[in-house]
């Protein structure tokens, strides 16, 4: 049967604190006459629980300080982090690299090429604006086509319009869509659209071919302009839209934020009012997790019926069925449209052609 020393040194390192609690009582002349085994022993063991208790909230600690996190470069001089549960899906297509991840704050996160393009929480005020602001400010739509868009919001958010009756979409990407309807089913749902017909490959050469005048609204739901995506805001592919566009038909084009890329919107403007002879207007929608929160777009029309953007002629409101339609609208009312109009006077002054 082990002694009270032996019991002291099992353990090895765990047992040093509890040891010299047990030592200092017995070096202690006061308190050696009162001191038994039995005491000893409980003194020991109690010794060891505290012991646990604190190395342990220490690891806790450390393993909260391993925490990983998506950075998001798109913000200049800054960082803006989402916290990462857990990686659902990493690869590369022929153009790019996919990554999918659970954050803890806005869900699951899409990111292509190292650049947030979604989250589930967010992605409401962007899929629906740069829809309904086109559609809602022309009458009766009847074509449309969508250029990017591979996540198929976009197509979730023109199907509550009962008036189109047929919807392209132009995505150069395959393996987008494929990540999009095993990981996003809520935004995905667009494909499912009867009206829907889907074209895989480059949107440039797609608007070159489409027939004169065919749609009433092109709808450019592009990445960045880095890279493949640059020559989206080029004047030639402008000019290619105008063409595939009716007389007083209207392009909504992603045109990045008022706060960090006056220059590419005041350099997009002046292409599109040489481009488009009917008006050229610049709107905004809060997004949290894109670059500043907010991201900007670009609406022109075609020479032709005047459009008044700010104004919407066909209110969603109106159209029966589309409030609810799929899912219910979390962002987009007739209100956050014509506000979206509304421009501090900071990029009054910086963008002239405003």
């Amino acid at each position: 049967m082990l002694n009270a020393m032996q019991l002291l040194f099992l353990g090895g390192s765990q047992n040093l604190v509890p040891f010299l609690v047990v030592v200092l009582l017995f070096c202690s002349p006061c308190l050696v006459p009162y001191v038994s085994v039995e005491l000893m022993l409980m003194l020991f063991f109690w010794s060891k629980i505290i012991v646990f208790a604190f190395f342990f909230s220490f690891a806790y600690l450390g393993e909260a300080r391993k925490k990983v996190y998506f950075n998001n470069p798109m913000w200049p001089g800054e960082a803006h982090s989402l916290d990462v549960k857990e990686i659902i899906y990493k690869g590369k297509s022929e153009y790019q690299e996919i990554l999918v991840f659970e954050s803890s704050a806005y869900g699951k996160v899409l990111v292509l090429d190292g650049i947030v393009q979604l989250t589930e929480s967010d992605e409401c005020a962007y899929q629906e604006m740069i829809a309904h602001l086109p559609l809602c400010s022309i009458p009766s739509p009847k074509s449309v086509l969508v250029v990017g868009g591979g996540d198929g919001g976009v197509l979730r958010e023109i199907s509550r319009h009962s008036s189109v009756e047929h919807i392209d979409i132009c995505e150069i990407d395959s393996m987008v869509i494929d990540v999009s309807k095993k990981y996003f089913p809520e935004l995905a749902v667009g494909f499912t659209d009867r009206r829907v017909k889907l074209h895989v490959g480059d949107a440039v050469e797609f608007l070159r071919l489409a027939p004169e005048g065919k749609y009433d609204a092109i709808i450019v739901d592009s990445s960045d302009p880095v890279g493949p995506a640059q020559e989206l805001v080029e004047k030639p592919f402008f000019e290619t839209i105008a063409r595939a566009l009716r007389p007083g038909g209207v392009l909504c084009n992603m045109a990045e934020s008022m706060w960090l890329h006056t220059h590419l919107i005041d350099d997009m403007i002046s292409v599109c009012s040489e481009t488009f002879k009917g008006s050229v207007h610049y709107a905004w929608a809060s997004v949290p997790t894109y670059p500043s929160g907010v991201i900007g777009f670009l609406l022109c029309s075609k020479a032709g019926p005047h459009v008044d953007f700010s104004n919407p002629v066909n209110p969603i409101e109106k159209v029966e069925g589309a409030i609810t339609h799929k899912r219910e609208l979390r962002y987009y009312n007739s209100e956050m449209h014509s506000a979206a109009f509304a421009l501090p006077a900071f990029l009054k002054r910086e963008v002239k052609s405003l």
